[in-house]
């Protein structure tokens, strides 16, 4: 049997935007082996956790929203976008079921963001504002999908990232390996939240790319580019979408 991967609507209130963006992560989870299970926003809370419960791995899409400033005390930017507090809900609960039973999380791009903050993290609420002057105009981080390599990432050798990417052979070695990636955000986390870890960053100006569980036994990794996007052509995000599917089979 294929696992069950739970995967929100990534917008509540632009449900064309929603219905146009959700089917690249539903077909990334099926040529992973997955089985897609979409996850409306408006549904009752009790008819929520009994769809949720029947799935075996949490994918957090990206979204057009921003998360709330408020849920990490901080004053709005104007420069963040409206939130969307029906995806905060889900992602919650679905955060919460992961976490209390164990169930594998790969957020992608906002869904970094909502699992940094649901761990009691913080996020950069606009790239630009928080870079040195010198640095702004390095890396544009919000190209858009039109852009298939925005930059490159650094990973961290000892990750779980690396390990899936590159196996154990990667993870010595006098430079740390890097990955092309693409990108479309303007936000990125700031303090790390609870029980993770920064395993990726962008090296021209420090920006946190991907974060990851510290526990060895609980798969939970988040990415701030989209491997969905690129699984056609690019085995890096194959093998991202395969080790979340495997690990949501066992």
């Amino acid at each position: 049997m294929r696992p069950r991967i739970a995967i929100p609507l990534p917008h509540s209130l632009d449900q064309e935007y929603a219905e146009r963006a959700i089917p690249q992560y539903e077909r990334a989870v099926a040529l992973s082996d997955g089985e897609p299970v979409r996850i409306p926003l408006n549904l009752g809370r009790e008819e929520l956790r009994k769809l949720v419960g029947g799935c075996h791995g949490f994918l957090l899409p990206g979204s057009k929203a921003d998360v709330d400033p408020a849920k990490f005390e901080a004053e709005r930017s104007p420069h963040t976008a409206a939130s969307d507090q029906h995806r905060e809900a889900v992602d919650k609960l679905l955060l919460e079921n992961a976490y209390y039973a164990g169930k594998p999380v790969l957020g992608i791009c906002y869904g970094l963001q909502s699992l940094n903050v649901f761990r009691g993290g913080s996020l950069i609420q606009h790239i630009p504002d928080f870079l040195p002057e010198d640095s702004r105009t390095r890396v544009n981080h919000d190209a858009g999908r039109k852009v298939a390599v925005a930059h490159e990432v650094v990973l961290e050798r000892d990750s779980r990232l690396v390990e899936i990417l590159y196996g154990h052979s990667r993870r010595s070695g006098a430079e740390q390996p890097k990955l092309p990636v693409n990108s479309s955000h303007h936000q990125s986390a700031d303090a790390i939240g609870e029980g993770l870890r920064i395993v990726a960053r962008c090296p021209d100006d420090g920006i946190i790319e991907a974060l990851e569980g510290k526990d060895a036994s609980h798969f939970v990794l988040a990415v701030q580019w989209h491997p969905e996007r690129s699984v056609d052509e690019d085995e890096a995000s194959r093998a991202i979408l395969r080790a979340f599917v495997q690990a949501a089979s066992r």
